[in-house]
């Protein structure tokens, strides 16, 4: 029998419906073994996009382009979506996703490579927001780097922060599991950010920079 609870956030997450590009965006990842972000997760990007008036936004795992369709539909019509990933067939395949939705070239910059390598070159202060969806052991690698690139007022954003319901159980010890309750734990304790955790998907780390 379903719980209450389990009722409530089932009802959260289908609240937020997929037109059929986003919904063929995430079935070519799900072949591909790039996990998408689950609807209720992407809408939150699309309203926190919407929020801050993103022109410049960096995402960190491109997949194959579920969550940056999310962000581009957020974004202002002149906004550029810079998207990093080690997969450069994924990286097509999102190409392929952006094209569908109508978002030419000039909006999406997609960089294959390494995070820790990529995020280091681009301009402090540049972004009006940062979304992370990639290896989970380097979530507090991309956070210092998202405050460095972020403007006051930017946010950041995690993907999985709640991973399967294993973070809020104390039992789970694994390396992904202990990085992500870190993730939580320097977030809370960052005087320069003000942050909010979403039930939403599998759960969505924002955090809004208040000072340099």
């Amino acid at each position: 029998m379903t719980s209450p609870v389990e009722a409530t956030l089932a009802y959260a997450e289908q609240f937020h419906q997929e037109d059929e590009i986003l919904h063929a965006a995430r079935q070519r990842g799900l072949e591909m073994g790039a996990t998408p972000i689950l609807p209720g997760g992407g809408a939150a990007l699309c309203f926190l996009a919407t929020a801050v008036n993103a022109k410049s936004v960096v995402e960190v795992g491109t997949g194959c382009g579920v969550s940056g369709l999310w962000l581009l539909r957020g974004m202002r019509s002149d906004g550029t979506l810079t998207s990093v990933d080690v997969e450069p067939e994924h990286q097509r395949l999102a190409r392929q996703a952006f094209a569908e939705a109508g978002f030419s070239g000039g909006r999406v910059r997609l960089i294959a490579g390494r995070a820790l390598d990529v995020l280091p070159r681009l301009s402090d202060g540049g972004y009006d927001l940062v979304f992370a969806d990639a290896a989970k052991q380097e979530y507090a690698d991309y956070l210092a780097e998202s405050v460095r690139l972020l403007r006051v007022g930017g946010i950041v954003a995690f993907d999985n922060v709640l991973w399967h319901n294993r973070v809020a159980d104390p039992a789970q010890r694994d390396p992904d599991t202990v990085s992500l309750r870190e993730l939580g734990k320097l977030v809370q304790t960052d005087d320069r950010l003000r942050s909010v955790l979403i039930p939403l998907g599998d759960g969505l780390l924002a955090a809004i920079k208040i000072a340099d």
